[in-house]
């Protein structure tokens, strides 16, 4: 049965290349999952920033203690 070209679905007479939809098929879950790994990744960079601060807040707090302690005793002498 030979179908004519007047009218109807493209898909039934233009040849379906499976090889080029799976690859960009490939191509869109690559790039989705490089958008949530460099989400995740700005995640982590920000948690971190605000690790590094509360460390140096903690040392900064032990240097004034060991510091106030210090003078704390050249005023008692």
């Amino acid at each position: 049965m030979t179908l004519a070209r007047g009218g109807g679905s493209r898909f039934l007479y233009d040849p379906f290349d499976a090889a080029n939809a799976r690859i960009d098929a490939n191509e869109r879950v690559l790039e989705e999952r490089w958008d949530a790994l460099s989400f995740r990744l700005r995640q982590i960079e920000g948690t971190l920033e605000r690790l590094e601060k509360r460390l140096w807040l903690a040392v900064m707090g032990v240097a004034g203690t060991v510091l106030a302690q210090g003078v704390n005793y050249l005023i008692s002498l």
